[in-house]
């Protein structure tokens, strides 16, 4: 186009000069003007007004590119005539990723002392998809497997620009990477788009979408190849990891490996890296971590409605010297419950068991009821990944006063101790943690032993804890459920903390901390060998401009008993709201509830999602 580059060059050139040269040099002084005076800046070549619906107007104010060429000085008429030339072609490309492929568009020049360049545009009908093929090649295509099909089929249906939509480019490339990253997410490793279409009829308004997905070969795990070990045991990154050799590649089983490697305080952070270019029978699975320091210390400082303020002192070591265990003790001191705690664990072994020991001593202050207790365990635990299991051998010992000096029951208060065998199984089937929005949890947790004062007398504990996530057309319910019972002789004397209280922040709101027991003849509350706690709960999104926020509103009804006798379970009923903002460590509620029974309203915080 020669007579086009001769045209514009002198313009570029002026702009060259205009941009790179100072303007003493560039534009002489006018005779007469005084010594270092400043000349007025060049103006605008045209005015420019562009007339579209707004769905269309910010993106040509944004990329037409006579927005541009205006502040261009000097340009002549033969320059601006092609431009606008120029920006006819444009515009019409701009709206069509927009999928506006018929637009109506007119550049009109008004006279005037500074030409004036009018855009009108009527975008016209939307393009919309008429009809989508979806199509596969490679290991997916004839696999009959009933994952794999699956696999197949869930990319054709949250294929994320299906027919009746209207088209644009934006959808559409989105579109295409959503159904890659389906289905690169497991197996297909290497797996890439051969082909992609849209046949748009600009006269028809319709587009037809076309789509193939090579998926290449099978991957499966390699050996670990692990960097960064020096500090700890060099067996911990695999065991944690838990990615065996030969099992399928999977996205969310990688990400879920580094969690668990930087969850576990051995690592500060962990990088998983699956070599696509390695053998797809055993890929290469490079491992890289940063080991956490041996040693830390964390302070805390709380505030809870129940106990008031709250400092806290955590210790960890990561390798205790000659057994190599981690120990983590903990000092909280508060009002009602303070306590001390260590508990010692050891590196998983090949099948993800853990050796564990604890030993806890506190205090709990209950009204008039003080009970001073001690634990000793030991067992082994296992994490997976949505399930937990956990066997260890207990002793409990706890001695009950009344801080009035009134006279007590052990076998109505809780002073005793106890030694017994316990096994807890816990599932967590939730999406989206740290703040779940469905899914459901459920916990059992079964024990038997002997008491160790008075007579001494067997004993057998249940506990099931239950959670769901209900999701509503706005908002969800949440529903719990937790129920005990400790079956004994009337005259066994267990020690409190194989018994049951409830109430607070997270059991039954509209009550203080353990405030719901045993009504005892001298006025106080005791524990009690049944539990029955259950909670209803609206969570709705608080929306802003149209959009749900971080932010949700709550209404729940809470109830609790306790008792000694199945049939004196009388449950005590809170009714309440608040807020809660879902925040990136997990939910932060503040909520106001009335307690029926107590027929007191009272404030309850809470921090973080727990089952």
């Amino acid at each position: 186009m020669p007579g086009f580059l001769d045209s514009c060059l002198p313009a570029s050139l002026a702009a060259f000069v205009l941009l790179f040269v100072p303007a003493a040099v560039a534009q002489p002084a006018r005779e007469g003007a005084p010594a270092g005076a400043t000349t007025a800046e060049p103006s605008p070549s045209f005015d420019l007004e562009i007339r579209a619906p707004a769905t269309v107007r910010n993106l040509l104010e944004r990329h037409l590119e006579l927005g541009r060429y205006r502040e261009v000085p000097d340009l002549d008429d033969a320059e601006i005539a092609r431009l606008i030339v120029l920006a006819e072609r444009q515009a019409r490309e701009l709206l069509g990723t927009l999928g506006y492929f018929s637009p109506d568009v007119r550049i009109t020049r008004e006279p005037g002392a500074r030409p004036r360049l009018v855009v009108a545009v009527e975008p016209g009908a939307t393009t919309v998809v008429s009809d989508v093929d979806i199509a596969f090649e490679g290991a997916i295509a004839g696999a009959t497997e009933s994952d794999i099909v699956a696999q197949r089929d869930l990319i054709r249906e949250r294929w994320g620009l299906p027919a009746g939509q209207p088209f644009t480019q934006g959808a559409w490339d989105d579109a295409k990477a959503q159904a890659l990253r389906r289905l690169a997410a497991k197996r297909f490793l290497a797996g890439r788009i051969s082909y992609s279409l849209a046949d748009v009829d600009a006269a028809g308004n319709r587009a037809a979408l076309g789509l193939r997905l090579d998926s290449g070969p099978v991957y499966r795990l390699g050996d670990l190849e692990v960097k960064g070990v020096e500090r700890y045991d060099a067996r911990l990154v695999p065991r944690l990891a838990r990615l065996p050799r030969g099992s399928e590649y999977d996205r969310d089983r990688i990400t879920q490996a580094q969690l668990r490697l930087t969850g576990s305080g051995y690592y500060d952070s962990a990088f998983i890296y699956v070599d696509p270019e390695g053998d797809p029978a055993a890929a290469p699975v490079q491992v890289t971590v940063r080991e956490a320091r041996l040693q830390k210390l964390v302070l805390g400082v709380g505030l809870t409605t129940d106990s008031g303020a709250r400092l806290s002192v955590e210790h960890t070591h990561n390798r205790l010297p000659a057994v190599g265990w981690r120990a983590v003790s903990a000092l909280q001191l508060d009002r009602k419950a303070p306590s001390v705690q260590t508990e010692w664990t050891a590196i998983p072994d090949e099948q993800g068991w853990r050796w564990s020991v604890l030993g806890r001593a506190e205090r709990v202050e209950d009204g008039d009821l003080v009970t001073q207790g001690q634990r000793l365990r030991f067992g082994r635990f296992r994490s997976q990944d949505h399930i937990d299991r956990n066997m260890y051998l207990q002793y409990d010992r706890a001695r009950v006063r009344s801080v009035s000096g009134l006279p007590l029951d052990p076998a109505e208060t809780g002073s005793g101790s106890a030694l017994s065998v316990n096994y807890v199984w816990t599932g967590r089937y939730f999406e989206e943690l740290p703040s779940p929005t469905r899914g459901f949890g459920v916990s059992v947790e079964l024990g038997g032993g002997v008491t160790l004062e008075g007579d001494r007398a067997p004993f057998q504990r249940t506990v099931v804890r239950w959670l769901g996530l209900r999701p509503l057309s706005r908002g969800r319910l949440q529903l719990r459920a937790e129920g005990g019972a400790v079956l004994a002789r009337p005259s066994a004397q267990l020690p409190a903390t194989q018994l049951f209280r409830t109430g607070g922040d997270t059991t039954v709101r509209g009550y203080g901390y353990r405030d719901i027991g045993v009504a005892l003849p001298n006025g106080t509350v005791g524990p009690g060998r049944y539990l029955a706690v259950g909670s209803v709960e609206w969570q709705r999104p608080i929306r802003r401009g149209g959009v749900d926020s971080a932010w949700e509103s709550l209404l729940f009804v809470d109830a609790g008993a306790v008792a000694n006798r199945v049939n004196d379970l009388r449950p005590a009923v809170g009714v309440g709201t608040g807020v809660r903002w879902r925040s990136p460590i997990g939910p932060v509620e503040a909520a106001i509830a009335y307690g029926v029974k107590a027929r007191k309203l009272r404030l309850h915080f809470s921090v973080g999602f727990q089952f």
